[in-house]
């Protein structure tokens, strides 16, 4: 049995994760941190966990974050990054923190165990995209994207709306979130995506985080 621990803070995703669990009998969800400060507060109280399933992108204590004070004091529990961002800045520092591993959030459930699997068994589980970032980030280490930021002017229904595209919900999701039709998100959306002067959520999301707006 393979006892987990997941760190998300959305609560869509945060189902959508124990969901594809509790298909495998030989996992076992032991809790869930809706940030990364909530999840090493429960790791004190019970660390008996072989794998955490870590979001980046959360409030209070991000996932970055929450891994390398996690891997400071649990070394022995090994770390998947689960997430939508997959820049290399995310990747770079994920590796540099302790992560075993790094993840899309969408992902299947065969795939999500044998990525477990892999780490628990002293392997490195990424995408084969992922790895080969990962590989070009620790032969030029010096390569980690820092561009300059742009002036983008988004208003605050439209900030909000590119937080929810960059926790990974669907359109009908972030309209109940935000109490709006999913007909007005749209149209918020394409507002977001021609001031981002982007085509499309991963795009929209990259430069978001490369413009400190994310």
């Amino acid at each position: 049995m393979i006892r987990i621990a997941v760190a998300e803070d959305n609560h869509f995703l945060a189902k959508s994760i124990e969901e594809k669990i509790s298909f495998f009998e030989e996992l076992n969800l032991k809790f869930i941190g809706h940030n990364g400060a909530e999840l090493i507060g429960k790791l004190e109280l019970d660390h008996n966990v072989d794998v955490i399933l870590m979001d980046i992108q959360m409030p209070e204590m991000d996932g970055i974050k929450a891994t390398e004070l996690i891997k400071s004091k649990h070394p022995q529990i090994k770390i998947i990054m689960l997430t939508v961002f997959d820049d290399d800045e995310n990747i770079y520092n994920s590796i540099k923190a302790g992560a075993n591993g790094y993840l899309l959030k969408d992902i299947d459930p065969e795939s999500l165990l044998k990525g477990i699997k892999e780490v628990v068994e002293g392997g490195a589980s990424m995408t084969p995209s992922i790895a080969m970032k990962a590989l070009n980030l620790l032969r030029n280490p010096d390569r980690v994207e820092s561009e300059n930021t742009e002036e983008i002017d988004l208003t605050k229904r439209e900030q909000e709306i590119l937080e929810q595209i960059a926790k990974g919900l669907n359109h009908h999701q972030i309209a109940v979130n935000l109490i709006i039709s999913p007909a007005t998100v749209r149209k918020h959306i394409e507002n977001v995506y021609k001031k981002l002067q982007v085509h499309n959520k991963v795009e929209a999301i990259q430069k978001a985080m490369k413009n400190n707006l994310l």
